[in-house]
């Protein structure tokens, strides 16, 4: 029977999400599991799968538009449905007609609209009717430059795939997705990407005079004087303005109330990893999932926090939150930003266990697949820098957790050995950012300790 798929509620207290594109064509069948259509909330990109096997027999929100939860954004049902039955869950929901919340590029007007007015897309105004397709048709999906319009090739569609940073940017320098090349994984067109081809397009080509016509006398050429050299910009702006994507807001949002309302104190601590190496060396040579320096390192935290339960807190208005299992979140970087999906139950997986997961985040985490419920709990999280050569930094708590531990690279440094001899060894430098309202300097100096000792005596982190 033909019903309405309206926009889900991906989490508690969001009220909007953007529907980033569609997986599915109008007229076309689906199962139970597939992926109908992806969207995106501040914290992350997230799929809506179908519940049963059906068809989509219309859309009526096109992609890249800003929808309330609850508001209808296609019809489904199956193969059997009768025509009557959906034109009147088409006059439901509106006709399937253009909703408010317009998307930038859907009513273009007569003049380039401002940076301001590009980013109000409900102040704009009506697309003109000769000029916009019905937006519940695939037409629709085209014209408002939808990264999962179809492209026939052989009869068959073809997707292009774009991170979302990269196509708003590609919106913005009037570049289309079959202009660009993809350079990220799977052939998916990233920032770079758009970078790259924007500044192409935006070289202006040297004018040259005419044949036999005397270069042009600067003032300075005049009067003898060595004067400065002729600028090639002619004009135009020295930078590129980047719109925020939704995760870079909430990232600037949670972390500058972070530091604005979290009392950080910090903990310094210095751990020898060679045995650590030895053994990340020993469990690779058996095969199975890649396990990386991070990954014991994560389960050495999770053992901390079992050792020193103290701190394994988050801190509420009425009350500190103790927990029973341990959650660690782990960082990683995107193309469009840092997400911290978390690891449940990290002291009682193990260390390949762990690895998988992570992995896994990593995979998903760069096509932008995290789930939103993969990045709300945990009470600390691990930032490692070491694979880029950083020695030491300190990282800022993401809220409503109570610490973060900052992990530099493993360098060879010279030690005072126990017998009091100086002699080289491979160091890790370890920050732990802690928040002062659950967590006095006393537990968080004895978590630092057993963490240091785990990665010291690393067998104990499989026990």
């Amino acid at each position: 029977m033909a019903s309405l798929l309206r926009m889900p509620a991906p989490a508690a207290g969001v009220q909007q999400a953007l529907l980033l594109e569609w997986e599915v064509e109008e007229k076309a069948s689906f199962s139970a599991a597939d992926v109908l259509a992806v969207i995106e909330t501040d914290k992350a990109v997230i799929e809506i799968e179908a519940e049963t096997d059906g068809t989509l027999h219309h859309r009526l929100v096109p992609a890249g538009t800003q929808v309330d939860v609850g508001t209808p954004i296609a019809v489904i049902g199956s193969d059997s449905d009768s025509a009557d039955d959906i034109a009147a869950l088409l006059a439901q929901a509106g006709g399937g007609q253009r909703p408010a919340a317009l998307p930038a590029e859907a009513a273009p007007p007569a003049e380039a609209p401002s940076p301001a007015d590009a980013s109000s897309p409900t102040e704009a105004g009506p697309p003109s009717p000769d000029a916009s397709p019905a937006a519940g048709g695939p037409d629709a999906a085209a014209a408002n430059g939808d990264a999962g319009s179809p492209v026939a090739v052989d009869g068959a569609p073809a997707r292009i795939f774009a991170s979302p940073i990269a196509r708003r940017m590609a919106k913005e320098a009037g570049l289309t997705l079959d202009e660009l090349t993809g350079t990220g994984p799977g052939g998916r067109i990233v920032r770079r990407d758009v970078e790259r081809a924007a500044a192409s397009a935006a070289r202006p080509a040297a004018a040259e005079p005419p044949a036999g016509a005397p270069a042009p006398a600067t003032p300075a050429a005049a009067s003898g004087a060595p004067g400065p050299l002729p600028s090639t910009r002619k004009g135009e702006a020295d930078f590129t303005e980047l719109p925020h994507t939704k995760i870079r807001t909430a990232i600037a949002s949670r972390l500058s109330e972070s530091k604005r309302t979290v009392p950080h104190f910090y903990l310094r601590g210095t751990a020898r990893v060679d045995r650590l190496l030895e053994l990340r060396a020993e469990l690779n040579a058996g095969g199975g999932p890649k396990v990386s320096v991070n990954d014991l390192v994560v389960r050495a935290v999770a053992r901390a926090h079992r050792a020193v339960p103290a701190m394994n807190v988050t801190f509420t208005e009425t009350a500190v939150r103790q927990y029973r299992s341990v959650d660690v979140a782990v960082a990683i970087a995107t193309d469009d930003g840092l997400v911290t999906p978390v690891v449940r139950d990290a002291d009682r997986l193990s260390v390949t266990d762990i690895a998988a997961v992570t992995t896994d985040f990593a995979e998903r985490a760069r096509r932008g697949r995290i789930r939103q419920s993969e990045l709300e709990g945990g009470s600390i999280a691990v930032s490692n820098l070491g694979m880029f050569g950083v020695e030491e930094f300190a990282a800022i708590i993401n809220p409503p957790q109570s610490a973060i531990l900052a992990v530099g690279a493993a360098r060879r440094e010279p030690v005072v050995d126990d017998a009091g001899e100086l002699v080289a060894a491979t160091v890790v430098h370890l920050v732990v950012s802690v928040d002062h309202r659950p967590l006095d300097g006393v537990v968080a100096a004895r978590w630092m300790a057993a963490l240091t000792d785990l990665l010291e005596h690393p067998v104990r982190i499989l026990a």
